[in-house]
């Protein structure tokens, strides 16, 4: 018997997603970035980024591409938060790439590669209105001339985030904007700014929609490959598959129960105040996953089994038509919110299946 509760990844399915954006997008002239920090950077499904077709790899986390190195996983890649001052030496010997918004780690990052004798190259990225990373863009033709000058860095070009913080839509505005700093850049400067990243899965609806691209020529693309959507609206994209990576988790007490609590209530382990209803008796099912393990809110249940709630180490169903039983399994789809938290649990077990052997751990 498998172990559980446990992440069931097909590698299959999230190549040929992956292989699917990779086509359509190129034949608008971008490329792909796969991005790794949902899937902790995991080797198997960074190999399958990679024999897909996309031309690089990305995370938000050195720690997961320092992983990946170790396993030897075959590509470039990026390290997509800016750096931390006190990784930038880690930084410079395990990505090729970082992006960046501060002159201050840009130079930490110049003093680390000649001191290894490596080079590093930048991506200076753009505040363009979401208000997360990004330098503002009156303030950005100095930040390039200086990372020019910078011994030991390569300045490969720019990008922005939208729809991470404040939801701001990636649209043909804000992606000319983009278009028109990195030719301003070209003019002032006299060089080729070779990469235009314009965003991450957000900007999936507005890429395939058939607008003007300009010189965006690359996304950096890790929820929609994982789970088949677009992040704007959480809508599955066709012909992707939404259903490559779902959750099993084991039910360890199942009685009839009565729906309202009784005593006086107060807050939940969670400080929550959750509504009280009396629906009667009902048919109750815990699982053996909880709040520790993964966010329950982003999880879809079978159609029958109702999420009631959940504390640290339990997740409380209710079921009318489903037999429930002591050692059955429920699976469960995720978004994005309960999927990074079950890849980082420890008590979560990840068991790929597809294209490369099955590999639990």
């Amino acid at each position: 018997m498998m172990s559980a509760p446990r992440l069931e990844i097909d590698l299959c399915k999230i190549h040929h997603t992956a292989r699917t954006l990779v086509e359509r997008l190129g034949k608008r002239g971008i490329s792909v970035t796969g991005v790794t920090q949902a899937a902790l950077g995991s080797a198997e499904i960074a190999t399958t980024l990679i024999e897909a077709g996309v031309k690089r790899l990305g995370d938000s986390r050195i720690e997961n591409i320092e992983a990946m190195r170790i396993a030897q996983v075959p590509a470039s890649m990026t390290l997509i938060r800016s750096p931390m001052l006190s990784q930038a030496k880690r930084v410079v010997m395990n990505a090729d790439v970082s992006c960046n918004t501060e002159i201050a780690v840009i130079r930490k990052l110049s003093f680390e590669a000649q001191q290894t004798g490596r080079t590093h190259g930048v991506i200076l990225m753009v505040e363009l209105g979401d208000l997360r990373e990004g330098i503002m863009p009156d303030d950005l033709l100095d930040c390039v001339r200086e990372t020019l000058s910078l011994p030991n860095i390569v300045f490969e070009g720019i990008g922005t985030n939208l729809a991470c913080r404040s939801g701001v839509s990636p649209d043909s505005k804000n992606m000319a904007m983009l278009t028109e700093i990195a030719e301003s850049i070209e003019a002032t400067l006299g060089l080729t700014v070779e990469i235009v990243s314009g965003g991450n899965s957000a900007n999936l609806e507005w890429a395939l929609s058939g607008a003007e691209i300009g010189r965006i020529n690359d996304l950096r693309l890790g929820e929609a490959i994982l789970l088949g959507c677009e992040t704007l609206h959480r809508q599955p994209i066709d012909g992707l598959h939404t259903d490559a990576i779902t959750l099993c988790a084991e039910v360890i007490e199942a009685k009839i129960k009565p729906s309202m609590p009784s005593g006086r209530i107060a807050q939940t382990a969670f400080g929550e105040a959750p509504p009280v209803t009396d629906r009667g008796l009902v048919t109750q099912a815990i699982l053996a996953v909880g709040q520790q393990d993964v966010d329950p809110s982003g999880l879809q249940a079978p159609n029958g089994i109702d999420i009631m709630g959940a504390s640290s180490d339990h997740l409380i169903l209710e079921s009318v038509s489903n037999d429930l039983s002591v050692g059955t399994e429920v699976s469960f789809q995720l978004n994005y919110s309960a999927l990074v938290r079950a890849m980082t649990s420890s008590f979560v077990t990840k068991f790929m299946t597809g294209m490369q052997q099955q590999n639990p751990r």
